[in-house]
């Protein structure tokens, strides 16, 4: 009697140091600035991109630096603003409380306590800082007097490194050909790499034949196809 195998999914670890941040031409410049956050104007920054282009993980890169905390713009108007204005701090997905009042005016606090207590901070948030339309004037006009910085759409090199790091974070070791397959044939994105990468582990764990092109290739068609319906 054939019996099937059965594998337990593993927990993704995600790594989130410095040296699994792949820079390649497309965020050098992002980084760049992050790593020189002493020499920030009035030391604030705002990083923006797309989901899944790595302002998490440069947040963390920047909190390891600077002994920050990192914390949700959701949710700001219940925190304690005077105990996080107590050191630098990076303030996640800023554009998406547009409009929540009480959430902008306590991140309008926040700014400037962090700034007149000598810490440095980072904003965070997926469109340009022009575009977070802010219903508080004040602060909209301190978000756009922040340095700012863009991470782009992938390139090949930070695209493969991304797959590799995806992979890597779920403990999987595809076969050779996998990854440069992908490369050829997938949309060229963040989300796409992060979506593709988490179905061949899902679709995996009842193969012994791992993540290999066989299933890569099927795993590409049912996603053309569930966007076409």
């Amino acid at each position: 009697m054939l019996v099937e195998q059965l594998q337990i999914p593993l927990p993704v670890l995600t790594a989130l140091g410095r040296e699994d941040f792949f820079v390649s031409e497309s965020n050098a410049m992002a980084v760049a600035l992050v790593e020189g956050w002493e020499n920030w104007p009035s030391r604030k920054m705002v990083l923006n991109g797309p989901a899944g282009s790595g302002k998490t993980h440069l947040a963390h890169v920047w909190a390891k630096m600077s002994g920050a905390r990192i914390v949700a713009a959701q949710g700001l108007e219940y925190a304690d603003i005077p105990d996080l204005a107590d050191g630098s701090i990076c303030v996640e997905n800023v554009d998406q409380i547009a409009g929540n009042m009480r959430a902008e005016e306590a991140l309008f606090h926040l700014h400037n306590l962090v700034l007149a207590q000598g810490h440095s901070l980072l904003l965070t948030g997926t469109a340009a800082p022009n575009l977070w339309n802010m219903n508080l004037p004040d602060l909209q006009s301190r978000i756009m007097a922040a340095q700012s910085a863009a991470l782009s759409g992938p390139d090949d090199m930070l695209l493969s490194a991304l797959l590799v790091k995806q992979f890597d974070d779920r403990q999987i070791v595809p076969a050779s050909d996998v990854i440069p397959y992908l490369l050829r044939q997938m949309p060229r994105s963040y989300h796409a790499a992060r979506t593709i990468v988490d179905r061949l582990d899902r679709a995996s764990l009842t193969r012994p034949s791992g993540v290999n092109r066989p299933l890569a290739i099927q795993i590409l068609a049912e996603m053309e196809d569930s966007s076409e319906a």
